[in-house]
């Protein structure tokens, strides 16, 4: 990566967010949003090649990760508060609009930027992440997608959660991430650098705190929750924690939505196939067209 990393705090919604930067600063702006339990560091094989297609890239930690700024408050993690980060973010580059990039809880968070306030999204690229709207609807009919989102609902319970994931040295967030993605994706450089950000003080309770605010402070639905900017959906096909099914509902919400099934990959698409994520989200974002199912 020729373009070097610039490490930046950026005021949004109120709070301190830390943003990694790279690429030229009049370049049209990207937003990559990382999901749970991960940083912004889950963006290193994509932030360089973004970069250097001449994209101005920012990777925040979102609220309450690594180090970025951690509230208290369950209510602190409402959909439409993380939304408005990511407006503030937009806003942070002096151009009225942004492409966006999520991947898991990140790419919830860009679904409902995009469904709320399309005007301040140029694109939409979603990797293995659900439109809360179809989630919904899609867990009240499967009972399949409903027992592997079970943690969602252990979440719920009070500092148990917090506990179980510290015991010998975050055991339960480091064996969820090896054994959901395949062999060799998560280094032990990797897994040292989620455990140093999962034990800054306050960390842990404020990433389980998105899910403790999903149910209980979900999103106001609209009459209309369709999105209508150019979507490109990319979804690793052995994802063990969500079905086959929900990023083909989701894509039902897109006006204009291609969505393409990386069929040797789980959940953590990014991280397995990178050369071929960055070589779709460059063409995609550089302006090309969705080609519709």
């Amino acid at each position: 990566m020729s373009d070097p990393l610039r490490h930046v705090a950026t005021s949004t919604n109120g709070l301190s967010l830390h943003v990694v930067e790279a690429g030229p600063e009049d370049g049209p702006p990207v937003i990559l949003l990382h999901g749970f339990p991960e940083t912004w560091l889950c963006w290193r094989r994509q932030i360089g090649p973004l970069a250097e297609a001449g994209l101005r890239v920012l990777a925040p930690d979102q609220r309450g990760y690594d180090a970025s700024d951690k509230p208290g408050p369950v209510s602190a993690y409402a959909l439409d508060t993380l939304a408005d980060d990511v407006i503030g973010l937009i806003e942070s580059t002096g151009r009225p609009r942004a492409a966006l990039v999520g991947h898991d809880w990140g790419g919830i968070v860009a679904w409902w930027v995009a469904t709320r306030n399309p005007e301040r999204v140029e694109r939409l690229a979603i990797l293995n992440a659900p439109h809360p709207a179809a989630s919904r609807r899609y867990l009240l009919g499967s009972p399949r997608q409903l027992m592997k989102s079970w943690y969602v609902f252990f979440f719920q319970t009070p500092w148990l959660p917090e506990a179980l994931c510290r015991r010998k040295n975050w055991r339960m967030l480091t064996e969820s991430l090896l054994s959901t993605s395949r062999p060799g994706t998560f280094s032990e450089a990797d897994l040292d650098a989620y455990r140093a950000a999962w034990s800054r003080p306050g960390a842990i309770t404020a990433m389980i705190h998105w899910y403790r605010a999903l149910l209980r402070y979900g999103p106001s639905f609209g009459p209309d929750r369709r999105v209508t900017v150019p979507t490109l959906v990319l979804w690793g096909a052995g994802d063990r924690f969500l079905e086959r099914g929900i990023a083909e509902a989701s894509l039902d919400l897109c006006d204009r939505g291609e969505l393409e099934f990386f069929e040797e990959a789980t959940h953590w698409i990014q991280h397995e196939e990178p050369d071929r994520v960055n070589r779709r989200l460059v063409e995609f974002l550089r302006g090309g067209e969705v080609t519709p199912r």
